[in-house]
């Protein structure tokens, strides 16, 4: 299975993200999964690459021509699969993942799962949604899905195609025993 992983191209203020980051990736290669995020050498992003490699797991990375001439890309990688630009980065990403897993980053890790989430409403992406709630990194956005709902801007079916946790067991019982949302209707 491909699993692609959002992540900052930083690695914030507490130790425990970065040995989160490294837990998860090593939980990809155990699991004979395939690794697919950004390609970047930095930050959470380097360090998900380096676990599933140091783990013997495989890697592709996406990244557009302009981040490769800043000389940000891991060169370690199995693949790295070269794009114009982020929203040909985040279509590559997509399509060619089965699960998605957000580890904690900034506005742009926020961006692209929320685009994988709101996609899984239209049809347009199958597969689990995950927010790797490292230190409860995400519970204020877990509490505003709820709000939604709550709201009537989201329906309770839909809010439980999202899971919030940084247990790895709770995660791969999600990702198994996931059922691809029906497409809304109007």
């Amino acid at each position: 299975m491909n699993i692609a992983v959002f992540c900052g191209a930083s690695t914030g203020t507490k130790e425990i993200y970065k040995e989160k980051t490294i837990e998860l990736g090593k939980w990809i290669a155990k699991n004979n999964h395939q690794l697919v995020y950004g390609g970047g050498n930095v930050g959470l992003m380097g360090i998900i690459a380096d676990s599933v490699l140091e783990s013997k797991g495989n890697v592709i990375g996406v990244m557009p021509n302009f981040l490769i001439e800043r000389e940000i890309c891991h060169s370690g990688i199995n693949e790295l699969v070269t794009v114009e630009n982020m929203s040909d980065r985040k279509t590559y990403i997509v399509e060619n993942s089965d699960a998605f897993i957000a580890l904690p980053g900034g506005p742009g890790t926020l961006e692209e799962i929320s685009q994988v989430i709101s996609w899984a409403r239209v049809g347009q992406n199958d597969g689990p949604c995950i927010l790797f709630n490292v230190n409860g990194y995400y519970d204020y956005l877990e509490r505003f899905y709820d709000t939604m709902v709550d709201e009537g801007f989201l329906n309770l079916e839909d809010r439980e195609k999202t899971l919030f946790s940084d247990n790895l067991e709770e995660i791969e019982d999600f990702i198994k025993n996931y059922r691809k949302p029906e497409v809304r209707k109007y």
